[in-house]
């Protein structure tokens, strides 16, 4: 098991290299001057010249290069180049934390649901409840997260005020519960736009768990209903499940800018984009790779869970 865990932690590294390399690769032969987008179009060519090289612009590719492959190391990532009051790590800080809220709510609402949901139309297939759990979890994920979201806002906030329509900084002053009001509506459309999802792929490893050997084998020696579900049948089929959950942890905390947006969530998403589009190379680089750096600790967690579930999971993992 260790040293599998040493194995993927050592393959994560040498992924995170090769995309810090692409990320810079892509950055540096972009068209755009990012001191002319920082600055203006109207800012004089002087402080155009100097902004270049204070922030190292005029630098050779392997110096920039270099310097960017040193900040990974030693974590030190230098300043937002818009906002040079800030480092990097601090400028980004804030807003990760504010969308991981947003992501854990959403997981904390869609998983037990979307599992319960799966195995209920796994137990009736073919039937009514089936087709209606899995006609509805298709509208569900079919419709955009923002159009939910947006719906929600309608729904939920202005027609009845149960929750708060578009968000507000007066939420950072309240604790954590008092937050809820301004974090369900977000946290709700993604929940809609994932259960569809989670819920399919709980059913089909489900039916396939069902339909297995080793279950008849163990209701053959006279193993109760529930005694099966839970020690042979669950085990085996949530764990397709959990690897596309954690699949999807990535793009809860760096692709949901539709829904951050409409909502009007200072969030990951929106300052990963304001990053791209206002040319802040630093922040933009670091996003990026710390999008990639949660994906891989969710994919990495995952397999561990499932090797705790599973026996025959540890023992493959063992042997790697």
């Amino acid at each position: 098991m260790w040293r599998y865990v040493v194995k993927r932690v050592l393959f994560s590294l040498v992924t995170l290299w090769l995309l810090a390399t692409i990320v810079f690769l892509m950055t540096w032969f972009l068209p755009s001057d990012s001191a002319r987008l920082i600055l203006g179009a109207q800012a004089p060519e002087a402080s155009v010249a100097e902004f270049r090289i204070r922030n190292g612009l005029n630098d050779s590719f392997l110096t920039q290069y270099f310097r960017l492959m040193k900040g990974l190391i030693t974590f030190d990532f230098g300043q937002s180049w818009k906002y040079p009051q800030y480092e990097v790590w601090e400028y980004l800080r804030t807003p990760l934390a504010k969308t991981a809220k947003i992501a854990v709510l959403a997981l904390i609402i869609t998983t037990p649901i979307s599992i319960g949901a799966g195995l209920i139309a796994a137990k009736f297939r073919d039937r009514k409840t089936d087709r209606a759990i899995v006609l509805f979890g298709l509208a569900a994920s079919s419709i955009p997260e923002f159009v939910t979201c947006a719906l929600l806002m309608v729904g939920l906030g202005l027609k009845l005020g149960w929750l708060e329509p578009v968000y507000s900084t007066e939420a950072e002053k309240l604790s954590l519960f008092g937050q809820l009001r301004f974090l369900l509506i977000p946290a709700l459309a993604l929940a809609l736009a994932y259960f569809g999802y989670i819920a399919r792929m709980m059913r089909a490893g489900t039916i396939q768990a069902l339909d297995s050997d080793y279950v008849r084998t163990a209701s053959m020696k006279g193993l109760s209903g529930s005694q099966v579900m839970r020690s042979h049948v669950l085990r085996n089929a949530i764990a397709p499940t959990i690897t596309v959950m954690s699949v999807q942890v990535g793009y809860l905390i760096s692709g949901i800018l539709g829904v951050e947006y409409i909502y009007n969530y200072p969030g990951f998403s929106r300052v990963l984009l304001d990053a791209a589009t206002d040319g802040d190379l630093p922040v933009l680089q670091v996003a990026v790779l710390i999008s990639a750096l949660i994906y891989m600790v969710a994919t990495l967690f995952a397999d561990l869970f499932i090797a705790w579930l599973n026996p025959r999971a540890r023992l493959e993992l063992g042997s790697s």
